[in-house]
């Protein structure tokens, strides 16, 4: 649908509100043209902030810069920017039917009758909601009503595609049911999109690339699997997805070992100051008990259909979680081996520091 497909550069945009609060430090991010980026943190982090200030709703600090491919849009009010907006609300006129609802832009931009029915026309067939056309938001799903919300932003032609967790009032069936269509869809606009939730599994998949933020600051920016496997900050790693922290002794440091039940595991190189270390729960491998690996008790077995959920007792640490997958037939209080590749170890801290006491806790 867009005619063109428009990169955002983001140059040292920051945030600050009349109290002082700073709502965004300053941030630099280059959305590539036609690409779909999730901004994804917990709330308060800033991402709703960075939404914003693209769409023109917040003005940004001085010095902040905002470019639309070659247009300066930082001082732009909201109607010049050629945006489409998708809330969590929907924000859809009660009274007005599915049709009227996703020609409201087109009309209030005085477009003719002929190009007004060619493009609703055109945008019910992509989101599917041929046969609703008369009826109104209170006889829709939820998933039809955020089809409609979708075609109202994109019928006018945006240039960015700015979605605010659109899928937050949907349950969790149905939003996982949605989650491949709204990405199907928004490749097949080729809109450049920006997409804001807090759901990780949401934004990894319908995102091309994830913006992780914390506190007002852009931690780390990359797709979905470069940012599990391979993230620049603890908060990073903590944040997408589970990790098991272990917290490495004095001895064990000087020693440049990983205390993991009775084995002693060589630690990474890049590790070896560190006294906390993280490993993910299928980074765990399980096998047989034998003397030349780390031994721990299944306390407790979850079956989640597609993976078995482990909670393991292990010497001198607090319980550990691992997941395998479907076939493990382990029961609570077997003993099993355990096995972990090297390069699996997280760092667990942003500097190498010390400790005293070893031990084990679980982040989800």
């Amino acid at each position: 649908m867009s005619e063109t497909r428009t990169p955002i550069t983001i140059t040292h945009c920051a945030k600050t509100y009349p109290d002082g609060t700073r709502g965004l430090k300053p941030a630099d991010l280059t959305v590539n043209a036609g690409e779909v980026i999730a901004l994804l943190g917990p709330s308060g982090c800033g991402k709703t902030t960075l939404l914003r200030l693209l769409a023109g709703l917040e003005t940004a600090d001085a010095g902040s810069r905002i470019l639309f491919g070659t247009q300066d849009v930082t001082a732009l009010p909201v109607e010049k920017r050629g945006i489409g907006m998708v809330f969590q609300s929907y924000a859809l006129f009660p009274q007005m039917t599915v049709e009227a609802n996703i020609g409201y832009g087109l009309r209030i931009r005085g477009v003719g009758d002929d190009e007004y029915r060619r493009t609703v026309g055109s945008v019910i067939d992509l989101v599917r909601l041929n046969g609703l056309e008369k009826k109104r938001p209170a006889e829709l799903s939820g998933g039809q009503r955020q089809r409609v919300a979708l075609a109202r932003a994109v019928a006018i032609k945006p240039r960015v595609l700015l979605l605010d967790e659109p899928m937050a009032a949907l349950d969790a069936k149905l939003k996982e049911s949605l989650r491949d269509e709204l990405a199907g869809l928004l490749r097949q606009l080729g809109i450049t999109a920006v997409h804001v939730t807090h759901d990780q599994q949401e934004a990894m998949a319908i995102a091309d690339r994830l913006v992780v933020m914390q506190a007002g600051s852009i931690m780390q920016v990359g797709t979905a699997e470069d940012l599990y496997r391979n993230p620049a900050h603890p908060f990073v790693a903590r944040f997408l997805g589970r990790v098991n922290t272990l917290v490495r002794n004095e001895s064990d440091i000087a020693a440049g070992v990983i205390r993991f039940g009775t084995a002693r595991l060589q630690c990474p190189a890049h590790l070896r100051g560190h006294n906390e270390i993280m490993v993910r729960p299928e980074d765990i491998h399980v096998g047989a008990a034998d003397a030349a690996t780390a031994v721990g008790r299944i306390a407790r077995r979850t079956f989640l259909g597609d993976r078995v959920q482990l909670e393991l007792e292990i010497d001198g640490q607090r319980p550990l979680l691992v997941e395998t997958h479907g076939l493990n037939r382990c029961l609570p209080g077997d003993m099993v081996g355990l096995n972990i590749a090297a390069d699996r170890w997280l760092p667990a801290s942003e500097t190498p520091r010390t400790s005293k006491t070893p031990n084990a806790t679980l982040h989800s």
